[in-house]
């Protein structure tokens, strides 16, 4: 099944309590990857070594890649069925915009998983049953839009991430810092979680998320910024 959000099978192996170990929630991960069309098998792990019974097997198999975090980039995982074992939240943002052929990523836990889940709106399987993925909401449907002309900064971000075709470009970054500088009284009329929401509901990857999030946290934290000298005194209209 075709996750709403990412144009490729998508599904999460959830632990479930009443299970002893983790050995069951790695096999639903398998036999659903097995399932699903798509190029050669992919499995994802944090070290070379892989502490599953099951996994090891499997990477053990003829034609079954292994690749770690270290020395590995999301980028090569394109083209293939990927088993993503325990990631963290970085490595769950970078799999934004890669093609993938299927992915299910196995998770070890729920903080790190939770926006991602909710986000690429995957299917959950559990020991006894299956979470099937939900009606995508509409941006309008989403956070409500942000007063004051914050509004306007977050949406024209979100258009030109989609023209890049990827992550926030470093100029548009040092505008926003810029832009934050500048009008402090802009920005304190709305919370961070307020602009994080709206940021998610716009479609901005997790790395644009995280990243426009984070300065208005330093911003509240009443940090200030290095503006590279070409947009130090650049303000959104």
């Amino acid at each position: 099944m075709q996750s709403y959000a990412y144009p490729y099978p998508v599904a999460v192996a959830r632990f479930s309590k009443s299970e002893s170990s983790r050995e069951p929630q790695n096999l639903r991960a398998i036999r659903w990857l097995l399932e699903q069309p798509g190029g050669s098998v992919v499995v994802v792990t944090p070290q070379a070594k892989i502490p599953s019974e099951s996994l090891a097997k499997l990477v053990a198999k003829a034609g079954i890649a292994h690749m770690r975090w270290r020395g590995s980039s999301a980028g090569s995982l394109a083209g293939h069925r990927v088993i993503h074992a325990w990631p963290d939240r970085q490595h769950l943002n970078d799999l934004w915009g890669v093609e993938i052929d299927a992915l299910v990523v196995i998770e070890w836990g729920e903080p790190e998983t939770a926006e991602w889940i909710e986000d690429a709106n995957p299917l959950q399987l559990y020991a006894d049953h299956v979470v099937e993925p939900h009606e995508p909401a509409s941006p309008q449907d989403g956070a409500d839009p942000l007063p004051n002309g914050v509004e306007d900064v977050l949406q024209y971000l979100a258009l030109t991430a989609t023209e890049y075709g990827s992550d926030m470009e470093w100029h548009e970054e040092q505008k926003l810092k810029a832009d934050m500088m500048h009008r402090p009284d802009l920005w304190a009329t709305v919370t961070v979680e307020q602009v994080r929401e709206r940021c998610r509901a716009l479609g901005l990857s997790p790395n644009d998320v995280d990243t426009i999030s984070g300065y208005m946290q330093r911003r509240k934290d009443g940090r200030r910024f290095v503006v590279d000298r070409s947009y130090r005194n650049f303000q959104f209209n």
